[in-house]
């Protein structure tokens, strides 16, 4: 059984900018202008989300009243459309058909005629004057993101995942903007939808925050060219195990207070591997021991450092005689109980 699709019907009127006793050659003049004001091709990729919806707004309006028929059903019921009621069209009406929105922008060129005004007579020669709904080849536009990840996840790299808006051609017509000679309701003639695309990143080791990541081909796709690239900034925030501090990082290595009287070795986690660490005798608490060279790469092809801050703790059991040698430490130094 065939789906139909609802529509949050506008005032089409208002959406082309006409009074609503406009003549039809007034309604597909405005269309004229405001589809090659709007088409997503013109536009910015940062721009293109909001112009495509544009676009699908007035191509959606011009379908209704360039329409007799439609436009008479539009006047009769447009009270309860202004009202927001949701409207399914009647079964077996369709979409504009190919030759209605060729002949929305006149010639005998039909839409080759639109995209030579939009881009000059260059275009009509790369789509060779045809009535199909060809694009001209350009590469894809570039994807720029931000990618956040929590300190530890940079040290101990491997990999992360991130999904970036994107765009893809309409599964629907394939790309071409028309189904069965009408158009393409999904993608309202523009070949391409929205899509959320999942890239797997791996953490290089030179991960700084700031450093800029060119993934080639993961940004929008060509029109019969190559696709863009992903410009992906990594940003790096403090988390429980790693501080960031500009080039350098901050970690806490715990050990127990006899550990630091008589001095220790402690393993620590570095961007650049695994490394031991010596904690000298007599250690206080908060000291900052520092590894020289094994923090965050820099911008200049150097490293920062990480330091390393001493924390006192106390094993999670202890023996008998572990407990009075602590309570004889606390009469000695004048604190504690005497129970």
């Amino acid at each position: 059984m065939a789906r139909l699709r609802r529509v949050k019907f506008q005032d089409y009127y208002e959406a082309l900018g006409v009074k609503r006793d406009a003549s039809a050659d007034e309604i597909k003049k405005a269309y004229r202008k405001l589809a090659m004001k709007w088409h997503p091709d013109r536009h910015p990729e940062k721009d293109r989300p909001a112009a495509e919806a544009q676009f699908k707004r007035i191509s959606e309006a011009y379908e209704v009243l360039s329409d007799a028929d439609k436009r008479k059903k539009y006047d009769k019921f447009g009270e309860h459309w202004q009202h927001g009621q949701d409207f399914t069209p009647p079964p077996g009406e369709k979409g504009m058909s190919r030759e209605e929105f060729e002949q929305a922008f006149g010639g005998a060129g039909g839409f080759s005629d639109f995209f030579s005004n939009l881009f000059g007579e260059d275009m009509r020669r790369k789509t060779g004057g045809s009535r199909r709904h060809e694009r001209f080849r350009q590469r894809g536009a570039d994807v720029h993101a931000e990618l956040s990840l929590p300190a530890s996840q940079a040290v101990h790299r491997g990999k992360s995942s991130l999904q970036i808006p994107a765009d893809a051609p309409c599964a629907r017509c394939g790309g071409v903007g028309f189904v069965d000679d009408h158009v393409c309701a999904t993608c309202a003639g523009v070949g391409h939808v929205r899509v959320e695309k999942s890239i797997d990143l791996t953490i290089p080791e030179a991960v700084r925050d700031g450093l800029v990541l060119r993934l080639k081909g993961l940004g929008e796709p060509g029109d019969g060219a190559a696709a863009g690239d992903l410009i992906l900034t990594l940003r790096l925030e403090s988390d429980a195990d790693y501080r960031v501090v500009g080039d350098d990082l901050e970690t806490d290595v715990r050990v127990t207070p006899w550990d630091a009287f008589v001095g220790t070795k402690v393993e620590v986690v570095t961007p650049r591997g695994r490394g031991s660490l010596t904690v000298p005798a007599e250690t206080a608490a908060g000291t900052r021991l520092r590894l020289r060279g094994q923090g965050l790469a820099t911008a200049g092809g150097g490293r920062g450092d990480l330091y390393a801050v001493v924390r006192f703790v106390l094993p999670p059991t202890l023996t008998p005689k572990q407990r009075e040698l602590l309570r004889e430490l606390a009469r000695e130094s004048g604190g504690g109980s005497s129970a």
